[in-house]
This record gives structure tokens, sequence and C-alpha cells, in this order.
């Protein structure tokens, strides 16, 4: 067995196996080291679900580890800049800043931002509770809210838990329609599946087809069977009249097992009965002719299912759009069924050990928006910190998020952070947001710390399990995410229950495996422990994903709940948006590149170097009617602000559509990250607006913003790089 983790002779090649944690694909990797240096990184040939591949954010394992700019220490911004100070004294301030606000302001007068990294962390995700706890603040806020929120609201109403999310059975199916995703970038997402490019290819191999609608011709377009346009926002109509169609043409499958498990089910052939696909044709940019060939093809295929992802989540119907595609899904028969939208079953289910959410407990202070499992909106965020008034933030915590670039209005929120009172950031940068920060405490790198996917093993599209010790011993000077974590519940909450107590000396003991071992203990394999895991650095093949229902199913009567009353009342809103529809604005639409998952990643040369991408992407017909060149400078104004960025001309847009890439901006003062700073680009997150949502789940609007281009003459290198 090799070494995974030892202290060798300096100079003597070592090989380390773990899991990438850059993004959801849960990738293995070889690790050639020299005991205190990376030497390589390349795809782990053997491990049985990613098979040796990996994509080219793999490598920046070793550039996020070896980042002369990476924070060791704990650092505090002072008048004469950044002074590093101890970890004691660092835990000690930011303990006595955070209950000061709160002994003058209230509890509720300091919030939290959790980033979307700490999901992949497991350290980070086994433990956050013991800091949250401490906090005792309903101020809570999280990337869920511009992410997939839609995904765990109709998760939680249908299945009973806002993590029993079924994905596509992408390893066998003979139709997968792809709306709104785009997996060639994104290694799947909420469909943790590396080498999506080989699994569609293999699709087509197997004489299936892959269908793609979105308002790009993207990566995953480009390989798949057809692609069709969209306008941006407009997806939620070509689901209703697929709905609609599905009953017209007879395919409603409602003797299936599923059909028995769904008592409201009969109420969905009404449900769209006014969206025909003659229709939606001219909204949607899709012909009814082709709606209708799509939803034959779908249903007639020996298996199919419907995916939709980030484009139709961060959208003004994100939660009616994610229902109906779930709705699809049940009703001609796919869920549950081989080819189709199947539960994973991971080692550890961490269904089975938290609570199942809930929607619209409390509302937000501001905007009056509804919480999901005790958390605002995002875009709430910034009037929670500028409006005056008993509630008021006055302390703010991010944890492993950097919410300016990539939360809407980026701008609004920049002001605000910088009138709070006190802030803390846990983050391995100076940031555009923790450059606010009074303190910042840097948790280790990846290559430092324990990984077991807790989070992304409950989207696998083939079950596994892979436990990964830390490749390199911390050092005294730093400190895991959860002993920062843990240090700062013990000042804050003193007086914990007992059993938190025991709790908290079990994780300092032992570490976070010692929950991961408890989680695995009451999991459905009961050959796979810690110990067997830490025996095969490869990882476990469990088996392809099978039927699981009923037994998926958390509600208490074993039954698919509808919920068809609260998502039918979002009709009328869609009524609203059709009569008011102008098909003459400009939209704009975000995009993903496979070198880049988050602000951070925009710190390695190897994943930024070439030609650069934070360009303006328009369609030759849009150029031409306002006047733009290809690489001309080109000011972009969305109701809140502009940009100035260079223009991109390319037939990957549908016309009238623009698109500017997500987690660029680095060019505010103050951020500390060289690399991202010399490709600073502009924050198309300084042109989202925090007012356009989706009323239903509070869900961020990202796409489908409306906004006008101008040309400009010319415009220096600063300007390019640099908001209006």
């Amino acid at each position: 067995m090799a070494t995974t983790m030892a202290t060798p002779t300096l100079g003597e090649a070592q090989t380390h196996f773990r899991t990438c944690t850059l993004c959801e694909a849960m990738c293995g990797v070889e690790i050639k080291h020299d005991g205190e240096k990376v030497l390589s990184i390349k795809g782990d040939k053997n491990d049985p679900f990613s098979q040796g591949y990996i994509c080219p954010k793999a490598t920046a394992l070793q550039d996020l580890h070896e980042d002369p700019d990476r924070l060791r220490q704990p650092v505090e911004r002072t008048a004469d800049g950044w002074k590093t100070i101890s970890w004691p004294e660092a835990l000690d301030k930011v303990a006595a800043g955070i209950q000061s606000i709160q002994q003058k302001y209230g509890q509720n007068a300091f919030g939290v931002y959790l980033g979307n990294p700490n999901v992949h962390n497991m350290g980070g995700m086994l433990t956050i509770k013991q800091l949250l706890t401490s906090l005792k603040t309903r101020s809570r806020f999280s990337a869920t809210s511009i992410d997939q929120l839609p995904h765990h609201i109709v998760s939680m109403h249908l299945f009973g838990h806002m993590l029993r999310i079924p994905v596509p059975d992408v390893n066998h199916t003979q139709y997968m329609l792809i709306i709104g995703g785009n997996p060639l970038a994104s290694n799947g997402s909420i469909m943790t599946a590396p080498n999506m490019r080989q699994k569609l290819k293999d699709i087509k191999a197997r004489d299936g087809k892959v269908v793609v609608i979105d308002p790009r011709r993207t990566e995953t377009a480009d390989i798949a069977s057809e692609h069709h346009f969209i306008r941006p926002a407009t997806d939620v109509l070509l689901l209703l009249a697929m709905l609609n169609e599905i009953y017209a043409q007879g395919y409603a499958k409602l003797d299936s097992k599923v059909a028995a498990l769904a008592p409201e089910i009969d109420r969905l052939a009404l449900f769209a009965k006014e969206y025909t696909a003659e229709s939606v044709a001219d909204i949607t940019g899709i012909t009814a002719a082709e709606i209708k060939r799509i939803v034959k093809e779908f249903c007639e295929a020996e298996s199919s299912v419907c995916y939709g992802r980030m484009g139709i989540s961060v959208q003004e119907f994100g939660l009616l759009s994610q229902y109906l595609s779930m709705v699809i899904n049940i009703v001609t028969g796919r869920l549950d069924e081989v080819g189709g939208l199947m539960f994973p079953n991971p080692a550890m289910d961490v269904v089975n050990s938290s609570g199942p959410g809930y929607l619209g407990k409390r509302h937000s202070r501001v905007s009056n928006l509804p919480d999901f499992n005790g958390e605002y909106p995002v875009v709430a965020m910034a009037d929670e910190m500028l409006v005056e008034g008993e509630g008021q933030l006055k302390g703010f915590v991010t944890v492993a998020g950097n919410p300016v670039l990539s939360t809407p209005n980026g701008e609004k929120l920049d002001e605000a952070l910088s009138k709070l009172e006190f802030m803390v950031s846990l983050d391995y940068f100076v940031t555009e947001t923790s450059r606010h920060a009074n303190i910042i405490l840097p948790p280790v790198s990846p290559l430092e710390r324990d990984h077991y996917d807790v989070t992304f093993n409950g989207f696998a599209v083939h079950n596994v399990a892979k436990y990964s010790p830390a490749l390199f011993e911390r050092s005294e000077e730093t400190r895991h995410d959860w002993e920062i974590y843990l240090e700062l519940a013990d000042r804050l909450d003193k007086d914990a229950p007992e059993a938190t107590q025991k709790e908290r000396a079990a994780i300092k003991a032992f570490g976070p495996k010692f929950v991961l071992e408890q989680g695995l203990k009451y999991g459905p394999y009961k050959e796979v422990t810690l110990d067997v895991l830490m025996g095969n650095p490869h990882g476990i093949d469990l088996g392809p994903l099978h039927s699981m229902l009923p037994d998926a199913i958390k509600h208490a009567d074993k039954q698919i709940h509808l919920h068809v009353d609260f998502y039918q009342a979002d009709l009328a809103r869609v009524r609203e948006m059709v009569q008011q529809y102008n098909d003459d604005e400009i939209l704009l639409i975000g995009r993903r590149h496979v070198r880049s998952n988050n602000s951070w990643l925009h710190n390695s040369h190897r994943l930024v170097k070439g030609k650069s991408r934070c360009t303006l992407m328009l369609h030759p017909d849009t150029a031409a009617q306002h006047g733009i060149a290809d690489g001309q400078s080109v000011k972009v104004t969305s109701r809140i602000s502009s940009v100035i960025i260079a223009a991109e001309v390319t037939d990957e847009l549908m016309p009238g559509v623009v698109s500017i890439p997500h987690g660029f901006g680095h060019g505010r003062k103050g951020v500390k990250q060289k690399i991202a700073q010399a490709n600073a680009g502009v924050s198309v997150n300084d042109l989202t607006d925090d007012t356009l949502i989706d009323r239903l789940s509070g869900n961020a609007a990202v796409n489908g913003v409306p906004v006008r281009l101008e040309a400009l003459e010319s415009a220096t290198d600063d300007a390019l790089a640099t908001a209006s």
C-alpha cells in the first residue's frame, strides 16, 4: 500500500492519494511529493469513481498550498496596514469583538455568511455547527441563496428533506435533457460526476441523445446531439409547455410505482393547461414543433432524465422551474428508474443526521424575504447592514466566502461592509471582502487537512466512499478551520450544555474524523468503517445507483408531497411576466469556465494564463446593432451600476443576450492577491440587481438582468478592469 502520510527522507519521492476538493466532481488525484514539497499532481487511475480523470483545476491544489499571498497566521488591520498577531491574541480579540457587538446591540446584530468552499471541507462541514450555535444569532446567510436553494426547497417539499436530492443516472440513460446546465465546465453540479465529457459521449455512443437548452452554446452544447437557444428566464414557460404536452400527447404514466406514492399527482394534469407549445414559442425562442418533438423523444426513449441546474435556478422563477423539472421526471415515470433521476446511497448519509429544513419561519427585517433553514437570502444582506433600526447588523463574520464578488449588487455590499463596527473573516487571503475585516483568521490549506466528501457523495452518480488523511502536517503556527471554530465556541459559549462540551472535547482530541466515524457507523454499509477506508487509499466502489423508493422518502407517511397549491399560486406571477414581457431588452447572463470555480483560483497563474476570459460575449447581430467591434471597449449598464469590458463577438450567444463570467473584479484597492490583480477583469455582480429575485424562494436572480450597451471609442487598460 502506498504511504499516505509519513516523514520521508528529503528528496525521496513519495506518493499520496486523495480527493481534489476544488469542485463537486470528487476526482481522485495522485500526488508525488518529497515530504515538504509537491512534485506533481495527476489523476489517480485506480480511483473507482474518477478512474484517472482530472480537470485543470486539480493542479491548483499545489498553487493554493504554496501561494506566497496565502495567509498562514492571523492578521489584524491597523492604521499602518495588516499586522501579524498570535493565535491566542487573535481569537481573544475576535471573541471580545463579537461579544461587544451583541451586548451593545443584541445577539442578532452580529451576522454570519458561509461561502461555498466550506461545503468542500470535511472539518468545516462536521464542526461548523459548533461556531453557529455559539454565535446565538439568527442573522445567517450563505451561498445557498445565490445557487441551489430551489433544489433544496423542492426536495424538502417532495421527499421530506432538503438534501434528499435525486440526480441523473447519467451512466445509464438513453436521453438526457439539460436545461440551463453546463456540466462540462462544472463537472456536474448537484450531480457529482467527473469526466462529464466522456459520460455524454457514452450516451451518444449507445445510440442515445443529449439535448441542451441554453441561451449560450456552451462547452456542453458543443458536444451534445442538439442545442436550442432560449431567452433567459423563460425556462419556466418551456417547462410548463412540456408538462402540458406530456398530458396532451398521452405520455403521463399515472400507473407507475412513483405515481402511486404521490397522492396529488392527478392535479398535475391541469397545472399547465393554459401553456401550450404554441403559446410560449415566441417568448422562449423555441418553436412549438421543436417543443413537441422534444417531449415525444423524451417520453419514448428507453430511459430519459430532465436535468435543470444553475440557469434555471438563479432567475425570477427558479423555484417553480426546478419544481417543474422534477414533476416532468415524476409524471413520465423517470424518477427512481435506471437511466432516470435516482437517489444516491452514500456511506455517511447526512440526511439521517440533520434537520429536514423549513421555509419562511421568519422574514428578513428590511426586505421581508423568507428564511430557509435559518438562513436569510443573500440579497437581503447589505440592507440589513445599511438600513438603521432595531436589529441592524453592526458586526459580521465571513467563512470561506467572497460575497463582494459573488452576490448581487457587490458595490452596495462593499459599502455596507465598510460601515460595520467589527468584522472577522476566516479566509486564506486579503480579498475584496476580507479587506474590510478587523481580523482575518486563515485556516490550513486543503493539502494539510483530512478529507471525506460529506456532502457530494450524496449527489454522486455512482456510490463510492473515500477517506484521505492530510498530505502535510500543519505547523505549530497554523490552525485547522475546525480548531478555529472550537476555540471561538469555547470563548463565546462558556456555559454550553454538558453534551455540547463533551462533543467539543471529543473533536479536539480526535479531530473531525471522530464525527465521521460515528456517521459511518449508522450508515447503510456496515462494512464501511473508517479503518476500512484508511486501508483503501484509492476509495471503495459501493455500486451503481439503484431503486431507493419509498425508503428514501423522509416524510413519515413515505409518500411524495407535491404541494400543488404552493407552486400553482406562483402561476399568477408567470402570467404577469408574459403580459409585460419585453423582447427588445438586452439580457445579461453569467458563465463558468472549467479553469475557474471561485475567486481564490484566480491567484493561480496556470489557471488564469493565456487569453483573458473576462470578456463581454455577444452575438454579431447584437454587436452590429450597437456599433460594437470585437475587442472594443463596451460600457455595460444595469439599473444599479456600470462596468467597462472588452467585447468578444461570437455566435455562441443568441441575439439579444450578453454574458460576463463570474468571480472576477479584483481591481479594488487593498486586495492582496498579485496574480488575481494582474488579471483583474470586472465583477458581473457589480451589475446584477439585488431587487431582482425569485419571490417564491428569495433566491437571487442573477440571470436575465436587463442591461444597456454603449460602444466606447477607446479605453485604457486600467479602465477595462475598473467599474465606472
